[in-house]
């Protein structure tokens, strides 16, 4: 299993460093990666139920989860405003705009993208095949550590040019404690509920900042 989080990876990265298709163009290529996978080996390995991801036996974890996301979102405006001097958003839009085609006149609808499937492809792949099915064979440090170094190691490509050197590893960095985070977000619920809702808040308060880079807002 954990070969399939490596190649998911290495085939990512080659797609966005070498293919560099247009957005719509590149979702299709993750969701066919990230859900496709997950789906095939479930399907081969019938004690692994794709459906235990989305099994919810405490509903009181969803407000948790909303409650966790909703002051996710407010860190993340607040440390966007703390560093906002060391990111140059022009740029961040102009490598959008000539390498995947994003621009102010798309971006409402590829942010709602981002913030609902996007990080629910991320959380299926990363939290749930690579945490919550990678657990039953594996040892629950090993699965930590693995599903999160996947998770920022995948951003490598995706975030190479966007920011200087120290606001570059200081995101993957993040990312690193993020999927660790995620991960014991899950161990706790045994399913991707939680991670998946942080994880959307995340994404729109991060596409909060592109509203204002595209001067939307």
């Amino acid at each position: 299993m954990t070969s399939i989080l490596i190649i998911a990876c290495i085939l990512m990265y080659l797609i966005e460093s070498t293919i560099r298709p247009v957005y719509v163009i590149k979702s299709l290529y993750k969701i066919i990666i990230f859900a496709g996978l997950p789906l095939i080996y479930c399907a081969l390995d019938k004690e692994v139920k794709f459906k235990e991801y989305f099994s919810i036996n405490d509903k009181k974890q969803i407000k948790f989860a909303v409650a966790l996301g909703l002051g996710v979102y407010l860190i993340v405006q607040a440390g966007y405003h703390i560093l906002k001097e060391f990111i140059a958003l022009g740029n961040i839009a102009m490598i959008l705009e000539n390498n995947l085609n994003v621009n102010k006149g798309n971006f409402v609808f590829v942010s709602l993208y981002i913030s609902l499937i996007n990080s629910l492809l991320e959380e299926l792949f990363f939290r749930g095949f690579g945490f919550i099915t990678l657990s039953k064979f594996a040892s629950k440090r090993y699965t930590y550590i693995i599903s999160a170094l996947a998770f920022s190691v995948y951003h490598v490509s995706i975030l190479a040019d966007w920011f200087n050197i120290i606001i570059y590893v200081l995101f993957i960095t993040g990312l690193f404690g993020t999927g660790l985070f995620f991960n014991w977000l899950n161990d706790r619920y045994n399913n991707i509920f939680n991670s998946w809702i942080v994880h959307m808040c995340a994404n729109l308060s991060i596409n909060t900042i592109g509203f204002i880079m595209f001067g939307i807002i």
